[in-house]
C-alpha cells in the first residue's frame, strides 16, 4: 500500500518516523509530510496554539499539496490525532483513496459527503478526552451513512496518544496491539480489491 501518514499536534516527532519505518518494514511505501515547518512540541497546548495560528485552511492546504502528487497511487490516508482528522478530510475527498487509518482522532464530516465502501479503521483510547463516547457514536453513524466500512478499536486505560513512546500517554501493550491490527488492516486492503 501507499500510505500518506500525517503527524499530530506535537509535530513530526521521532515516533512518526518510527511508525513509518514499521510500515515500510511490512512492505508499504510511506510519506510523512511536515505540516508544521519543522516545529515540534513536547507540550500539547503549545502545539495546539501553533495549529490555531496556522489556521485550519492553511493546514489542509499544506496536506493537500503534500498528498496530491501521489493521489493516482490510490493512497491509504493515515494520521495521529490532529493528523487523523486531516487524513479523514483528505480521504473522504479523494475518490481514489484505498483506505483510511485513524490513530487517536477523527473529524467532522462535510455535509453530503459520500464514499463507496471506503475501508476505515479507528484506534482510540477508552476513555479519551478528545474522542468522547457521544462523539464517537455520532461519528460512526455519520461515517456509515456516508458509505464507509468502519471498524473501531478501543484501548482501555491508555492515554490519548498512546502510540508515542516519547510522550506520557505511551502504553506499550496498547501500542503493540494497535500496530498488529493496523498492519493486518493494511495487508487486507491489498488482497484482491480493485483500485478505487
Amino acid at each position: 500500500m501507499n500510505v500518506m501518514l500525517f503527524h499530530s499536534t506535537h509535530g513530526l516527532r521521532p515516533a512518526v518516523h518510527a511508525a513509518a519505518d514499521r510500515l515500510r518494514a511490512a512492505g508499504h511505501e510511506v510519506w510523512t509530510p511536515d505540516l508544521f515547518d519543522g516545529r515540534t512540541f513536547e507540550d500539547v497546548e503549545e502545539g495546539m496554539e501553533f495549529k490555531e495560528r496556522l489556521g485550519k485552511e492553511e493546514l489542509l492546504r499544506r496536506a493537500v499539496l503534500a498528498a496530491a502528487p501521489y493521489s493516482e497511487r490510490h493512497l491509504v490516508y493515515a494520521g495521529f490525532s490532529l493528523g487523523a482528522s486531516v487524513a479523514q478530510t483528505l480521504a473522504l475527498g479523494d475518490d481514489k483513496a484505498r483506505g483510511l487509518l485513524l490513530l487517536h482522532g477523527t473529524s467532522d464530516l462535510a455535509p453530503n459527503v459520500s464514499v463507496d465502501d471506503l475501508p476505515v479503521q479507528l484506534h482510540v483510547a477508552e476513555p479519551d478526552p478528545f474522542e468522547t463516547e457521544d462523539w464517537l457514536g455520532s461519528w460512526y453513524l455519520q461515517m456509515r451513512r456516508a458509505g464507509a466500512d468502519v471498524e473501531i478499536h478501543r484501548y482501555a486505560g491508555a492515554g490519548h496518544l498512546y502510540t508515542d513512546p516519547g510522550l506520557p500517554d505511551y502504553d506499550r501493550e496498547a501500542a503493540e496491539a494497535t500496530w498488529r491490527v493496523a498492519l493486518g488492516f493494511l495487508a487486507s486492503l491489498g488482497e484482491g480489491q480493485p483500485a478505487r
